[in-house]
């Protein structure tokens, strides 16, 4: 059975996809681990536990 265009164009739905939840996740997930990392610098450099650049 085919569809008219009509019928096609009231086809609804998909907006949330496990695509787009795994994108969102993926996202999240790196923006943490940004956070650690900028983190360990941080605190490498306050406690003066970096190595020097000879």
């Amino acid at each position: 059975m085919k569809l008219t265009e009509y019928e096609l164009l009231e086809i609804t739905g998909g907006t949330v996809t496990a695509t787009l939840i795994n994108s969102i996740a993926r996202g999240i997930t790196t923006i943490a681990d940004l956070g650690r990392s900028l983190g360990g610098v941080i605190r490498r450099i306050v406690s003066g536990k970096i190595c020097p650049i000879d």
